[in-house]
């Protein structure tokens, strides 16, 4: 089976003040459709930059990024605009929903910048995310009405909502506590069986990196161990 996601040779430097900082140096990675695959590390390892980089939100200095069969490196800003509204569904650790719009309003911008306009379809799919999720009384509240538990379960939904093939978190758990992690990421677990989507998550937590069926750990900017 081809890869989802592969990256080859992949180097990012930063330039900080007169210092060039590697971030990537060299790594090399494959995943297939329909992993759920977690990428570990301590902080500054170079696993947020990987994740962005994948994202189609950095460029590399140098290297390959296959997204779903799709050169990212070939590709112009538009065009991987185009592949992230398409393809990817993302996941922050801050949340960041809208304040001023209900639980419903955030999935619907979602639906709105995806451009899918079939209504009655979208309803469909909306109510079957949101059952997945427990959120289906949650609907009419605006995020400071929600635990933090519960905005993230919308950001997720929000993710999701347009069925993309891969979905990409960044810390998912970082701001939540020990209940409201397991729930979080037990989600993600069925949307992983349920969905079929190739889903990333990036973590520093053990017990968060091992609901994934693979773990990738990364020191010093490389992959040190895939498993």
């Amino acid at each position: 089976m081809s890869a989802i996601l592969q990256t080859e040779n992949l180097v990012m430097t930063y330039r900080v003040g007169k210092v060039d900082v590697q971030a990537l140096r060299g790594v090399n990675m494959s995943i297939a459709p329909g992993e759920f695959v977690s990428i570990m590390g301590p902080s500054g390892c170079g696993k947020s930059t990987l994740l962005h980089i994948l994202g189609g939100l950095l460029k590399p200095t140098r290297g390959t990024v296959i997204v779903d069969g799709e050169d990212l490196a070939a590709m112009t800003d538009a065009a991987r605009t185009d592949l992230r509204r398409r393809k990817i569904g993302f996941v922050f650790q801050r949340f960041n929903l809208f304040p001023t719009l209900t639980a419903e309003g955030n999935l619907r911008l979602a639906e709105h910048i995806h451009g899918n306009g079939k209504r009655t379809s979208n309803d469909k799919t909306r109510h079957e995310v949101l059952k997945l999720l427990r959120l289906e009384n949650k609907m009419s509240h605006k995020p400071l009405e929600l635990s933090g538990g519960e905005q993230q379960r919308v950001a997720i939904a929000r993710a999701i909502i347009n069925r993309p093939a891969i979905i990409l978190a960044d810390e998912p758990t970082g701001n939540l506590d020990s209940e409201n992690s397991e729930i979080v990421l037990n989600m993600l677990q069925q949307l992983n069986r349920e969905l079929k989507q190739t889903i990333v998550i990036i973590t520093h937590n053990p017990e968060a990196a091992a609901v994934a069926a693979r773990i990738i750990e990364m020191r010093d900017g490389v992959i040190v161990k895939d498993h």
